[in-house]
């Protein structure tokens, strides 16, 4: 089957992607040349705790620049110069603990870094010729942009953003940025249609970052030692990295001829498919066998303990829905980690089936980005 899905949209288009280097990044631009565009892919150097852009020998398959968001002169000159059809804006500081760590680089990067963006794309609405197609904006942020009150209420778009740590702020303050710009710049009758996605927490093949419970996981299973649990009762919205990716993919799409989804979407699982890191580290061993231990801290540093994403208006507006199970997404996950662990040379075929098989389940399902 056909990967050119999302009515085609991206076939033969120039997309500016920033973040083009990180985990979801790296997923974001390989699927985004199987679509046929071009893709201008805009980053810091990849870490070497992020290898899968290399993995997937990216630099050689897009334009590949390394720069800094915080870069004001430089973004603007390289989103201008580029031209591109649609923008995806996922670079960031990831990282709730680091940002405790390193909280002036967080607000930098994660609003500052936004708003850079956001005004880059203000003079380059007044140099685009007005019969020009309307440029889709996606700007990602997260789920722990909302305001937690530990209620485990599953949040939608309407509920008050907020955040107790300055990565979960940051993002919070990112939404307020980009909202103020639809409203202020880009609302009825712009160039510029701008959207921003909530994804939920993502996994997936080639994760090797700090902190993040399935890298953190499949270190030790290499290792041979037991896994370390800090939030073992913690309850997250997993999913595949291609599940929110396919929402970012339709939202862009669907923007060029809707312009009233210029507006906040959540992309998570389903309702009931929200399960605590307990559940994931157990379902994990049984695709690749060992053990953890609980290492919680009493006196660590606050993360939320609850998470529940509702997807009602993304399902309504877009009719989008998840694919992948649970089950399924943990299935995945470690095939493509024992994959790699076996051959490491099978990162980009194994990357590229997991893709295709996701885009064959959802043309079988009848989703509308696959039809």
């Amino acid at each position: 089957m056909a990967t050119f899905l999302f009515s085609n949209t991206y076939a033969g288009k120039k997309v500016f992607l920033t973040g083009h280097t990180g985990f979801k990044g790296s997923w974001l631009a390989e699927w985004l040349l199987q679509l046929g565009a071009e893709v201008h892919g805009y980053a810091l150097a990849p870490k070497k705790t992020e290898p899968l852009f290399n993995q997937l020998g990216l630099s050689s398959r897009l334009h590949h620049q390394v720069a800094d968001l915080r870069d004001k002169d430089t973004l603007e000159e390289s989103l201008l110069s580029f031209q591109p059809d649609f923008v995806f804006h996922l670079a960031a500081q990831p990282l709730v603990r680091y940002s405790y760590l390193e909280p002036v680089e967080t607000y930098e990067t994660n609003v500052m870094g936004t708003i850079y963006l956001l005004e880059a794309l203000r003079k380059y609405q007044s140099q685009r010729p007005p019969k020009e197609e309307p440029l889709p904006a996606v700007f990602v942020t997260t789920d722990k942009c909302y305001h937690n009150n530990g209620t485990g209420i599953p949040f939608s778009e309407e509920h008050a953003l907020g955040g107790k740590d300055p990565y979960s702020s940051s993002k919070a303050m990112s939404e307020f940025a980009v909202a103020a710009y639809h409203h202020s710049y880009f609302a009825s009758g712009s160039q510029i249609r701008l959207a921003s996605a909530r994804a939920g927490n993502v996994i997936g093949g080639g994760d090797k970052g700090v902190d993040r419970i399935v890298p953190d996981s499949i270190r030790a299973l290499e290792k041979g030692e037991s896994i370390a649990v800090r939030h073992p009762n913690s309850t997250r919205p997993w999913q595949h990295v291609l599940e929110p990716l396919s929402g970012y993919l339709w939202l862009g799409a669907s923007l060029q001829k809707r312009p009233e989804l210029a507006t906040a979407f959540n992309f998570g699982p389903n309702p009931q498919e929200h399960y605590r890191v307990f559940d994931l580290v157990e379902e994990l061993l049984k695709h690749w066998p060992g053990r953890w231990h609980d290492a919680s801290d009493p006196t660590a540093l606050h993360e939320a303990t609850c998470l529940h994403l509702s997807i009602d208006k993304a399902a309504s507006l877009l009719v989008w829905r998840p694919i992948w199970s649970f089950k399924e997404t943990v299935a995945q996950t470690i095939k493509w980690y024992r994959s790699y662990h076996e051959q490491p040379t099978m990162a980009l075929k194994v990357t590229q089936q997991q893709i295709a098989a996701y885009v064959a389940e959802a043309y079988e399902k009848g989703l509308a980005w696959a039809n």
